[in-house]
């Protein structure tokens, strides 16, 4: 059995890949990363699938709909699941979004926070709280986003080293977010992410996008990874280190096992290919 934690390279977990993965398992696949608000509490047939999975491998929890920057109440009760669901797994990391996504209902949308001081003492105060309801320290992924948030205070980066240090959270890194957002707004990728505290990273996405005829980038993870996404993944290993956990995404357009697994294979040439990860 592998270790319990995630490590090296990994895929998302997706029900259409499911048979090909009960058939076998590639060799450079480590870990898996499903989302938990898609699994807890079935039964079932999906139920005894998934266990026959995560009795073997580690399993990384990215969520989906906290909605940590949201103006509506902490959604405590979808923690708890998460908790439970976790805990009878053996999963020990969970990741959400830096951004907005419900209000009195689901929007089905992941939306900027605004960048301002009172938005990092509301954001911190939710991570915060998760973090207690948990009981471990959760990591936030910097998200792609397609108008730029109003009224802005700070830069992203301010805005994101501020909530991961006020909140005393690990950093979720997501290169192609990165490129995506430096393509329809027109600043320096590589800054960016040096910008970052990323001493602090704690698991790494990679992905592909779709550009729009007008040139627009949508982060859809429904195409292969591009050479400057690879070249920025890269450019993180030489930070943070080649043993971080890296996930490849893919969520629909999605291709036969060898050739989601050769894209997974290139995160592992890189990741060995990097140096160990420097002491902070």
């Amino acid at each position: 059995m592998l270790p319990r934690h995630a490590h090296g390279a990994g895929l998302g977990f997706r029900r259409e890949l499911i048979e090909a993965l009960k058939a076998g398992v590639p060799e450079a696949i480590r870990f898996f990363e499903l989302a938990p608000e898609n699994w807890a509490g079935m039964g079932g047939r999906s139920a005894k699938e998934l266990r026959q999975f995560t009795e073997r491998y580690p399993f990384v929890c990215h969520g989906l709909s906290l909605s940590l920057g949201g103006p509506g109440p902490l959604d405590e009760a979808l923690l708890r699941r998460i908790k439970a669901f976790m805990s009878e797994h053996g999963m020990a990391l969970y990741t959400e979004h830096l951004s907005w996504c419900a209000d009195d209902s689901h929007l089905y949308d992941l939306l900027p926070i605004p960048m301002t001081e009172p938005a990092v003492k509301w954001t911190v105060e939710r991570i915060q709280r998760a973090q207690d309801i948990l009981g471990q320290r959760i990591g936030i992924e910097n998200a792609s986003y397609y108008v730029a948030p109003p009224g802005a205070e700070m830069s992203e980066a301010e805005f994101i080293s501020s909530i991961i240090r006020e909140a005393d959270c690990l950093l979720h890194l997501d290169v192609n977010n990165i490129y995506v957002n430096s393509r329809n707004f027109g600043f320096d990728p590589l800054a960016f992410m040096h910008a970052l505290p990323l001493e602090r990273t704690c698991y790494v996405h990679v992905a592909g996008h779709y550009v729009e005829p007008d040139g627009l980038l949508i982060d859809t993870h429904g195409a292969e990874v591009i050479d400057p996404v690879w070249s920025l993944l890269e450019a993180a290993y030489t930070r943070i280190g080649g043993t971080v956990p890296t996930c490849l995404e893919r969520d629909f357009n999605i291709p036969d096992l060898p050739a989601l697994t050769a894209e997974v294979e290139q995160i592992a040439r890189l990741q060995a290919a990097a140096a160990p990860r420097k002491a902070a």
